[in-house]
């Protein structure tokens, strides 16, 4: 059995706030479910999130998730009292049972140490350590001559020679859990804080024999923890650092990687390219080729090969196919799917909408709840009137239909294949197929008219 303890019951005063730390966010999801994501790629049988602070808040934020467990540290009395918190969900099988610990507010842990860290634990315990050329606040990785690991000796408790060591204890450990459950219960809280430190149990470990070895992440920003709005925004910098590291290893081109940010999972095929200052939201797929232009926001969003989208443009829950152009600053909807080759212009808003093959809306446009074929052009100004104030309802244009500039398209109704429908014209019946149709006043002139002017004061 395979038990994951998340300790997530810190204040975090010093982020100033009356959210909970481990929700703040890093990468546009909070820091919580980052580490979750790595429990959960362990195949945990068990994970238990141990809160205290804020609670209730936690609680709510991931009640839907039927796989955890949560149990309340209070008072909170150090890391140690914290695992001991959850030692009545942890489950046990036989001699294989492992344990480990994560920390709610150190989110980035890549799968690849985890696993590592686990490998290392086949011999007994296993700690996660890391080599700082400043260990000043760290705990101490404490060896013996052979260098095997002693102890590890918390920064305000160790003496010179101990803080000159720069290994250190990053406080993620896999333990046996039969032997972890032992080892907790013998805590104590004689050191200079109070508290009941987890890290004893690593001394425990070598008195009863038990090898301590030790794993290292790869990446130096995975073991790094969020304690301020500072550190906070420093780790999401380092992230997005190695989320644009990982594109251009790909091959995407990314046109500045210091201004790109990635807020869930970017899929690119070859020889996509991406302007500065775009983001990235949910799961976003660039086929081959796309190109996407400054200042873009995409979330849950798929791009057909080939397709351009310019600047300042948004995509929501949106389809697009291949060879298409959207924008400059055209906002697509939730359920917005436009077919190949369409054009979507400026200042152009589609929701719930399909958009046939070649057809275009390149000016000032609101498309709604509409079923457009293909090869069809809506003007300038063109809207679909698809709410009454209670229900809303559809639009359908059919193929190689014409609808002119300022156009108000008053659902239900149907524009007839090839219809032509004129400028300024306000639909409220089906328009027939291959016929000109139009609503407009007569223009009259009236003569003699003229301005008013202003009287003199």
């Amino acid at each position: 059995m395979l038990n994951i303890v998340i300790l997530a019951a810190g204040l975090g005063k010093r982020m100033q706030s009356n959210l909970p730390k481990v929700l703040h966010t890093i990468a546009g999801r909070s820091m919580l479910a980052h580490v979750l994501d790595g429990a959960r790629a362990l195949n945990a049988d068990s994970i238990v999130v141990v809160v205290g602070h804020g609670a209730e808040q936690v609680k709510t934020a991931f009640c839907t998730q039927t796989d955890l467990q949560f149990a309340l540290q209070e008072p909170q009395l150090g890391t140690g009292h914290a695992v001991q918190q959850a030692i009545p969900l942890l489950k046990e099988d036989g001699e294989d049972d492992v344990t480990i610990v994560l920390y709610g507010d150190v989110p980035l842990v890549q799968l690849s140490t985890l696993q590592a860290l686990l490998d290392a634990r086949q011999e007994g315990l296993a700690v996660l350590t890391e080599i700082l050329p400043d260990p000043t606040g760290y705990g101490r990785i404490v060896r013996d001559l052979n260098g095997k690991v002693r102890a590890i000796i918390e920064h305000k408790d160790a003496n010179e020679a101990e803080r000159a060591i720069k290994e250190v204890n990053t406080g993620i450990i896999a333990a046996p859990t039969a032997a972890l459950k032992r080892w907790l219960a013998q805590l104590n809280n004689n050191n200079a804080q109070g508290e009941y430190y987890l890290t004893d149990i690593i001394g425990m470990a070598v008195a009863d024999g038990v090898n301590v070895a030790v794993a290292h992440p790869q990446a130096s920003f995975e073991t790094l923890g969020v304690n301020s709005r500072m550190q906070q925004a420093e780790l999401e910098r380092l992230w997005q650092s190695e989320q644009a590291r990982r594109q251009l290893e790909a091959g995407v081109t990314l046109a500045d990687p210091a201004r790109f940010d990635v807020r869930g999972q970017l899929v690119c095929g070859r020889d996509v390219f991406i302007d500065v200052g775009c983001v990235f939201e949910g799961l976003v797929t660039l086929a081959d080729g796309v190109r996407v232009g400054p200042h873009c926001v995409l979330r849950d969003a798929q791009i057909g090969a080939g397709t351009q989208i310019e600047a300042f443009s948004h995509l929501d829950q949106a389809q697009v196919g291949h060879d298409a152009r959207i924008g400059p600053y055209a906002r697509l909807r939730p359920g917005a799917k436009l077919s190949n080759h369409t054009h979507v212009g400026n200042f152009v808003e589609i929701k719930n909408t399909n958009l046939g093959e070649g057809s275009k809306a390149n000016h000032l446009a609101y498309v709604g709840d509409a079923d457009i074929g293909a090869r069809v052009n809506i003007g300038a100004g063109t809207i679909t009137c698809n709410y009454d104030g209670v229900n809303k309802f559809r639009t359908v244009i059919e193929d190689d239909a014409f609808i002119g500039s300022d156009t108000q398209l008053v659902a239900p109704v149907r524009v007839g294949r090839g219809a032509t429908i004129g400028a300024g014209t306000t639909l409220t019946v089906d328009a027939p197929a291959d016929q000109l149709t139009i609503s407009r006043v007569k223009q009259t002139t009236i003569a003699g008219w003229t301005r008013p002017v202003k009287k003199a004061k």
